[in-house]
């Protein structure tokens, strides 16, 4: 049986970059959406004349949904703000004629106005509505699917303490949001959704990987934390949390 200090090595030595989460299958589980994002997003791309996906991590649910869809839009673009999966990105998205811009996640789209039909975005870290609507040509589509208010507050204060939920996620504020740039919201759907961490080492990779969990995390500077998180699982099995997603989708 591997030691907590093993499993802490495993954690760090992991990988972070894209969002392939193949790694912790049998170490931690996450309930999906009903609505199937991806399957979704497959139909509108085939419908898309020019379509973005704005910080497409490395490139990998979009190119997953370009493999399922029927068409492919004869424009296709993304943007992502992390440099180390810009070339996963470009690699996965080549094969459909994709490019990828390296654009910040607050920055402005590096696109004219009224470029795209169909702007698409899974779990952006920010959304920038107005340029958002601004790409958009007249009649497009807002099509995302984002992390809600609250997701995993409970690894959150198993390692931090108690904390104060901030409303920048909150699904009504994404609406109010997307109005307020001139978009018209059509759908918006939400859902809690159960995880469940088997060991201290998924622990670790998560929060190495989803950065905004427990901010600036470290396993030095949260060693003390996670060991006692380690002696919960030890003695009572799997932590569980939960995450807050919300589908959107809005016209021009």
């Amino acid at each position: 049986m591997s030691t907590f200090d093993d499993l802490l090595a495993e954690g760090e030595a992991v990988p972070t970059e894209g969002w392939d989460f193949s790694w912790f299958e049998g170490r931690a589980t996450e309930e999906r959406p009903p609505w199937g994002y991806a399957r979704l997003l497959a139909g509108r791309l085939a419908a898309a004349r020019a379509a973005l996906d704005v910080q497409t991590g490395g490139g990998e649910v979009l190119a997953g949904a370009l493999a399922a869809a029927s068409a492919v839009p004869p424009v296709l673009a993304a943007t992502e703000p992390w440099a180390p999966n810009l070339a996963l990105a470009r690699r996965a998205l080549a094969p459909y004629g994709g490019t990828v811009e390296h654009v910040a996640d607050t920055a402005g789209l590096p696109f004219p106005g009224a470029r795209f039909d169909l702007v698409v975005s899974r779990h952006p870290v920010v959304t920038r509505w107005d340029e958002v609507a601004r790409v958009l040509a007249p009649g497009g589509t807002y099509f995302s699917q984002q992390v809600g208010d609250g997701t995993l507050r409970e690894l959150t204060d198993a390692l931090m303490g108690p904390q104060t939920v901030s409303p920048v996620r909150n699904p009504l504020r994404a609406v109010a949001e997307a109005e307020a740039a001139g978009l018209t919201v059509v759908d918006l759907r939400q859902r809690m959704l159960r995880i469940e961490f088997y060991d201290i080492a998924a622990v670790v990779h998560f929060l190495r990987k989803v950065v905004w969990t427990v901010p600036g995390f470290t396993v030095a500077a949260y060693r003390e934390q996670l060991a006692g998180l380690h002696r919960f699982m030890e003695r009572h099995g799997p932590f569980v949390a939960h995450s807050h997603r919300f589908l959107i989708e809005a016209r021009a």
